[in-house]
């Protein structure tokens, strides 16, 4: 009889289970699954939608395929090698947008991305190519956010439309689909996705009013804004 294990459970093959993993391995990880959970639980996500990665080295920890964020533990680590996208790590097949996900960290300086399908940026990317500026923060993410053009989800040809869309920024939108930011770290990552979901959720606001039409902020007033944004919270 050959044993079917489940998320969370441990397993002699499963490479997370080893006493030997790298510690910089098993805490990114542990990141990984916080930031998922996040997702879920502040609304960016329903049930097993989205997904989360980290790049470690030539390693791009990554959530797994259809398992709910809350079953997933240490011995469920999921690592692929970022040049040639074998899995190298666990037993779990990796998320269907893992050349979403291999595409942007080859293409940046990315080591955390976010994928979610929250509602109010996904609205607007059925209604415009582009984010409106409506906020300043939109020079937190480089600049106006485009949208990717629609592709079958987990195609070659969602992954080129995003670089395209990434082109000098941080963060995009998928049309019919989601949100996708990137970062440093994934908090940066996360927090990226969050501002995109408020800046969305404005603008369908605003827009939404009966005989009136939002205010923009100009390539001037965004330069400025991102300007000042590099020095915030630092000393001076």
């Amino acid at each position: 009889m050959t044993h079917s294990r489940q998320p969370g459970e441990g397993c002699a093959h499963h490479p997370a289970g080893i006493p030997g993993i790298p510690g910089d391995l098993r805490q990114a990880w542990a990141d990984v699954v916080a930031t998922a959970r996040r997702t879920a639980t502040e609304g960016l996500v329903v049930g097993t939608s989205g997904n989360v990665s980290a790049r470690v080295g030539d390693v791009v920890l990554v959530t797994p395929s259809g398992v709910p964020y809350d079953r997933l533990g240490p011995a469920d680590t999921v690592g692929v090698d970022l040049r040639t996208g074998r899995q190298v790590l666990g037993d779990l097949p990796p998320t269907s947008e893992l050349p979403m996900h291999l595409a942007v960290y080859r293409a940046t300086g990315a080591t955390a991305l976010v994928h979610t399908h929250a509602v109010h940026a996904t609205a607007v990317s059925t209604l415009v190519t582009e984010l409106p500026p409506v906020h300043y923060m939109t020079a937190a993410l480089g600049g106006p956010v485009r949208v990717a053009p629609y592709a079958l989800y987990g195609s070659d040809d969602l992954a080129a439309h995003v670089l395209e869309a990434l082109r000098d920024r941080t963060g995009c939108l998928l049309r019919n689909h989601g949100t996708l930011t990137y970062g440093t770290t994934l908090e940066q990552a996360y927090d990226r996705t969050a501002q995109l979901e408020w800046m969305c959720r404005v603008w369908l606001t605003a827009s939404s009013v009966p005989g009136r039409t939002p205010t923009l902020l100009g390539p001037g007033e965004l330069s400025e804004a991102a300007a000042k944004l590099r020095g915030y919270g630092r000393p001076g």
